[in-house]
């Protein structure tokens, strides 16, 4: 049986950064009058551009030319004050041994702030793959695809682990197994993924894919 290769989105699935992305959004933009767990619900693992066209037609006018630049900064200082890995997950990824990655939808810069601040760059390296870079983004299967093919790895013998809609669309897409990360337990039920609360759990999930991938 050939080797798994393990695709980790970032937001959400090893940091908790959604919370804080859209907290971002709360303080830029008080006239929304929502709550920063309300706007995850409504964007989470959404392309930016699309998340502020959005916003500027609930708002009802056009953003600054400047806005993008203004959230990324805001998201940066959040980023340093208060992102912290998602509960678990260091230990899981010392303990995983296969080879893994990050495939993620945010820019080359964020993803390695991410990574630094919450201490899990160590564990990549340079296994890192942004849609800003290879220029295709969730749902569409590319960025898998890719990833896969850098790593050296078929798609069949792939499993994603991600927290998103968008990103279970994508990895089914590219016919890869999927675990979805839900701490919460608030996705709908989905065939096309394992849903899994906790990241101790995800090296069994793993083991019993590869399991059934031998039978």
């Amino acid at each position: 049986m050939s080797e798994t290769c393990v695709i980790f989105d970032l937001d959400g699935t090893l940091v908790d950064s959604e919370i804080l992305c859209n907290q971002a959004f709360v303080d830029l933009l008080p006239e929304l009058g929502e709550t920063a767990e309300q706007l995850v619900h409504r964007y989470r693992g959404i392309k930016l551009d699309l998340t502020l066209a959005d916003l500027e037609k609930r708002l009802g006018r056009r953003l600054p030319a400047t806005f993008e630049t203004t959230y990324r900064e805001r998201v940066a200082e959040l980023f340093s004050e208060r992102l912290q890995p998602v509960p678990g997950a260091a230990a899981m990824l010392k303990s995983l041994g296969r080879p893994k990655c990050i495939a993620s939808s945010g820019p080359p810069q964020k993803i390695a702030h991410s990574l630094k601040v919450s201490g899990l760059a160590s564990h990549f390296g340079l296994n890192i793959y942004s849609s800003y870079v290879v220029g295709i983004w969730k749902p569409d299967p590319g960025l898998f695809l890719h990833a896969a093919r850098d790593m050296g790895h078929a798609p069949e013998n792939c499993i994603v682990v991600e927290d998103s809609d968008v990103g279970v669309q994508a990895a089914h897409a590219a016919g890869m197994a999927v675990l979805r990360y839900d701490p919460h337990v608030t996705a709908m039920p989905d065939d096309r993924a394992t849903v899994f609360s906790d990241m101790s759990q995800l090296k069994e999930l793993i083991e019993r894919l590869e399991a059934e991938r031998a039978d």
